[in-house]
């Protein structure tokens, strides 16, 4: 059992490096390299998102055919991403910059949601649902572990090479190649699985169960806080709290305090239950939002504590939720690929939402991210960062006690 959960530890932290520190670095990296407006880089992303979104259940339906082939498809996921991080960084682009630029990061997260999809499904089936919570323990300390290197490491290079992109893509690779090695025998090859299972009915029979629907609504309110405040992070480092260099720092004291808080959140919840830790956890994230509410320009030291409290909760909603998800999966004799590439899909719906709906709304009441801005734009901005993911995360406690304490979860949970 640790032997297993060190194995998918590994492969967690590669797919932290692949994750949201490409969606930082690359479109700066592209628009400081090759000069690609502003305008035409947030065009690619948002296409890129779209089909980043709505690929998830497609992948999920691969994953679910080509069990019998054991760890192969994940090695060509890690090949996909690794072959995705060298294009961006490491190779000066062929073809225009921007069809360079679209193709690499397509490859990259392609492969990023389909490992992803592929290591929570296996881990279900090899571990079962009453090891879920030991696993999320290894699993999320990896993912956070490797997004915190993957924002750290780029500008750690910078400062002996000209080049530190590229020795971060190498860096990578490497990474990948090893992890890859390391979870291989967690991927035997099997087909534990009617072929009935494995079609785009048993995936709309997946969406259709009611106990796992209601998991779904819940992760995509519980989420949606997280999506708003990342979505416009930088614009209220820069613009409410008037500290960008500082911005960078905060991302790491974030996702340090996640990986850090993550174990303890699991072992609490092998104590006192899911549910109950869950509820805690919501609570310090409801409190963090509300203390962000009230800042203003210079509030440098209560913002880095706010950080660190909110990670904390994050890394109880990565590691637990997804717990309670597995556990449903098993109960309701779920297919896990197909179960997971659904978890997945509305996992990245609420950054999509969240991109298409903050960001124009900011821009309406006149929101300016590169000068000086009114009271009602900065109350705006606040309103989008704070106040509005305290409510949602509200509306989250809400449901967690109606959905898994009042619908007889408890006893799982």
């Amino acid at each position: 059992m640790r032997q297993a959960t060190h194995r998918f530890s590994s492969l967690a932290f590669v797919i932290g490096m692949a994750g949201l520190p490409v969606y930082i670095h690359a479109p700066k990296y592209f628009v400081d390299v090759y000069g690609i407006s502003l305008f035409t880089m947030g065009f690619i992303m948002f296409i890129l998102r779209l089909i980043d979104v709505f690929q998830d259940p497609l992948l999920g339906i691969i994953a679910s055919k080509t069990t019998r082939f054991g760890a192969l498809p994940i090695a060509l996921a890690v090949a996909a991403m690794s072959v995705g991080m060298i294009m961006l960084f490491a190779i000066k682009s062929p073809l225009s910059p921007s069809l360079w630029f679209f193709i690499s990061l397509f490859m990259v997260f392609t492969g990023f949601s389909f490992a992803y999809i592929r290591s929570y499904a296996q881990g279900l089936i090899n571990l079962g649902a009453n090891d879920q919570i030991r696993l999320a323990r290894w699993r999320e300390v990896g993912t956070t572990l490797g997004i915190c290197v993957a924002a750290i490491l780029p500008t750690f290079f910078l400062l002996f090479a000209d080049d530190g992109y590229a020795y971060f893509a190498i860096f990578f690779c490497v990474m990948a190649v090893a992890a890859l090695v390391y979870v291989w025998p967690q991927f035997p090859a099997a087909d534990k699985f009617e072929s009935k299972t494995n079609s785009f009915l048993s995936l709309l029979s997946a969406a259709k169960d009611l106990q796992l629907r209601k998991l779904l609504v819940l992760a995509l309110v519980n989420s949606s806080p997280v999506a708003l405040s990342s979505t416009l992070f930088l614009f209220f480092v820069e613009s409410r709290l008037n500290a960008p260099d500082w911005a960078g720092i905060f991302l790491i004291l974030f996702f340090l305090a996640a990986a850090i808080a993550t174990p303890f959140w699991t072992k609490l919840a092998d104590v006192h239950g899911v549910f109950n830790i869950l509820r805690v956890s919501m609570a310090l994230s409801i409190l963090s939002f509300f203390g962000a509410s009230f800042l203003s320009e210079g509030d440098i030291l209560i913002f880095s504590l706010i950080c660190l409290l909110s990670g904390a909760t994050v890394g109880a909603d990565l590691a637990l939720l997804p717990v309670l998800f597995a556990r449903q999966i098993e109960s309701s004799k779920i297919e896990p690929d197909l179960g997971f590439s659904l978890w997945n899909f509305v996992s990245k719906a609420t950054l999509a939402f969240a991109a298409i709906g903050a960001l124009p709304l900011l821009g309406l009441v006149g929101f300016n991210s590169s000068g000086p801005n009114s009271q009602n734009a900065l109350l705006a901005l606040t309103f989008g960062y704070a106040i509005l993911p305290c409510m949602l995360k509200c509306i989250s406690i809400v449901l967690l006690f109606k959905f898994i304490r009042g619908e007889g979860f408890i006893s799982h949970a």
